[in-house]
């Protein structure tokens, strides 16, 4: 095939993905919303959301601007360009996602009133599958376009080098400002509403609600896509450019993440098609997506592979990535959904001790089987897979069905929100039942998510890396070389500054909100009785210029820390920071990730009438470790995986200078 040829499939396959993401989002707007107290409601969680994007759009420009220019004068205007338009699309992705979500949430809980669980749950479905299909849809069609536009440029692998740095920067800023929003309002109303007022997570009485169903869009929906859209496009610009080493000027081999990206993409389209037509169990029915979607990527990779006479060596890897991403996912399902949340709720009949002593212990073991089967999947892709290419290609392959498993995904948050809805505007326990449902299994895939995140962030990260150790001659990083341990050493201690950093922003942030909360409570007459409506801007003030200003300072260290190792210890210590910051993200977020989802289904599984039920003592000592695992789950966890693949960006374009 020739260069247009495969840009004329790329760019084809990218825009009926596109054209998939609008006939989404028209369905879910022709969809009836007729109750004028939800839509009320919907529309405040709408402009709440809204206008935090807009403010953190302005502030990530600030640094695209200023960061393109520089890249700009070091590297060529191409690669500034190319650096903004990574981050540009990044951005795009979460603006028409977050228009998606605040779109579906309110329709997903008439749906529930009007239709039942099956009608509530496509609803959401479709609503995440506007996120999941523009993630893969532009990460491709990007990439794409560079690739047909420099393949033969001297600097190609710098340019697509920089719109991966772009894609990176933008994930982080958004990660951890969104993941600070929604956990300082998340915790303010937890901490008072439940714990103090005693009154139901979303009653309407609580002026942090609004705020905190803002949250779960910023942080879960926006926030989760740029997470997965930097890591589908790092995967595959990192295989891109060990392929332009171990297969030089072969456009077939050079092209091939991208053609499995298509694949990926039409896999993806099998999975919806078949929730379109066939009806079950919601749990199966994003189960049975999920694997129609990989069987089907499977299928197509193989026969390209065997049609062009590629090296088949090479399905080994692809083979690999999907099964570790299927593996990942199960075991964090279980960590998350499975006996050890009842064992964990039980401990909380003890206290919140207890229950805290026992949720750090789940996600301390939580860590083991997903990265021993990690490490092995790496050496048998190494090995077996074609070396440094194969284990990049494990990568592409773990991420290729994002479009499907992003629409899992990003179908939690809308749940949640229909549920926080269907709770202000009153309406019955049949509705609420649904949606409650609908958000337990929402917050099972959340979990899976972050999993599956994490662990291909993992490969992507490890991708990256390769791709520096080759453009900064390290044929061997040595242990006895006293640059490289002191490279591992700072890298290792970053995971935690920033998970430190990152976790007292949000207790500072929710220590305002539970002040506000309070004053509200104590100084608005008749709002406890339900007679007065409280102030929710205040609150969504409170959360916004907090997660704003104290997203700067995790970024500035992330992209500035390996310039300074670069220039003052050289390229063995650069390499070592990648590695103990590798090793101890990985680890750190897979601890956070999942204690923080086991905390949040142990309450909920009191709260289904176990030991006790809502009130009762073990009820209480489960809300708290909620509240801690809150900040663990949906801000620090998450953006470890971002820190490892954004500082790994910065390294390879350190090197290409």
């Amino acid at each position: 095939m020739t260069l247009l040829c495969y840009f004329i499939a790329f760019a084809a396959i990218s825009f009926f993905g596109l054209a998939v993401v609008f006939a989404l989002m028209r369905r879910i707007k022709a969809m009836p919303s007729d109750n004028e107290k939800a839509n009320k409601i919907a529309a405040a969680i709408r402009e709440g959301a809204m206008t935090f994007l807009r403010e953190e759009y302005r502030l990530i420009g600030f640094f695209v601007a200023g960061l393109a220019i520089v890249i700009g004068l070091i590297l060529g205007i191409e690669a500034g360009f190319s650096f903004a338009a990574g981050s540009l699309l990044s951005m795009l992705t979460g603006f028409i996602g977050m228009i998606a979500a605040t779109d579906a949430n309110v329709r997903t809980t008439i749906a529930a009133k009007d239709k039942g669980e099956h009608g509530a749950f496509m609803v959401a479905f479709l609503g995440g599958g506007v996120m999941g299909f523009a993630v893969a849809s532009f990460g491709l069609l990007g990439l794409a376009t560079l690739f047909y536009l420099f393949v033969d440029h001297p600097d190609f692998v710098i340019l697509i080098t920089a719109f991966s740095l772009g894609a990176s920067l933008v994930a982080f800023f958004a990660r951890v400002g969104g993941g600070i929003y929604t956990k300082s309002a998340d915790v303010g109303a937890d901490l008072v509403g439940k714990l103090e007022a005693g009154i139901p997570e979303d009653d309407p009485r609580n002026p942090a609600v609004i705020a905190d169903n803002v949250g779960d869009c910023v942080g879960d929906t926006a926030g989760m896509g740029a997470d997965i859209y930097e890591s589908y496009v790092g995967a595959m610009v990192s295989s891109i450019i060990l392929a332009t080493t171990s297969h030089p000027s072969d456009l077939l081999y050079i092209s091939l993440p991208l053609v499995l990206a298509v694949a990926g993409l039409l896999g993806s389209f099998g999975g919806l098609a078949a929730n379109l037509v066939l009806r079950a169990a919601p749990a199966t029915m994003l189960r049975n997506a999920t694997y129609i979607a990989i069987i089907v990527f499977l299928i197509l990779s193989g026969l390209y592979l065997v049609t062009l006479e590629m090296d088949m060596r090479l399905f080994i890897s692809i083979f690999l990535g999907c099964l570790s991403g299927i593996a990942v996912g199960l075991i964090t399902e279980y960590y998350t959904g499975g006996k050890p949340v009842e064992r964990l709720a039980n401990a909380s009949r003890s206290g919140a001790a207890t229950n805290l002593i026992y949720g750090l212990s789940i996600g301390m073991e939580s860590t083991v089987a997903p990265v021993v089967l990690l490490a092995f999947a790496i050496l048998l892709s190494y090995q077996y897979g074609g070396e440094a290419f194969g284990l990049s290609l494990a990568a592409v392959s773990m991420l290729a069905t994002v479009g499907i498993t992003m629409t899992v995904d990003a179908y939690g948050p809308i749940a949640d929100n229909a549920g926080g809805i269907a709770e202000m505007s009153g309406f019955g326990k049949p509705v609420r039942d649904i949606t409650d449902k609908l958000d337990a299994l929402g917050n099972t895939t959340a979990a899976m998510g972050k999993g599956f995140a994490i662990g291909s962030a993992l490969l992507a990260a490890l991708a990256l890396f390769q791709a520096y150790a080759q453009q900064a001659n390290l044929l061997t990083l040595s242990m006895l070389d006293p640059l490289t341990m002191v490279g591992v050493f700072i890298g290792s201690t970053l995971p935690f500054y920033i998970s430190a950093l990152t976790m007292r922003s949000v207790g500072d942030a929710a220590l305002k909100m539970v002040m506000e909360v309070r004053r509200q409570f104590k100084e608005i007459p008749g709002l406890m009785q339900g007679t007065a409506e409280p102030d929710y801007k205040r609150c969504i003030e409170i959360s916004t210029q907090a997660s704003l200003r104290e997203m700067i300072l995790p970024g500035v260290i992330t992209v500035a820390l390996p310039v300074v190792i670069k220039y003052s210890l050289g390229n063995n210590a650069l390499g070592g920071l990648l590695v103990g910051a590798t090793v101890t993200g990985v680890l750190l977020a897979l601890m956070m990730a999942n204690g923080g989802g086991a905390w949040d289904n142990a309450k909920k599984y009191i709260e289904a009438g176990h030991l006790g039920g809502k009130g009762s003592d073990a009820h209480k000592a489960a809300v708290v470790g909620d509240t801690v695992g809150d900040p663990f789950k949906d801000t620090s966890g998450p953006s470890l995986n971002i820190l490892i693949k954004l500082m790994s960006a910065v390294a390879l374009l350190l090197a290409l200078m």
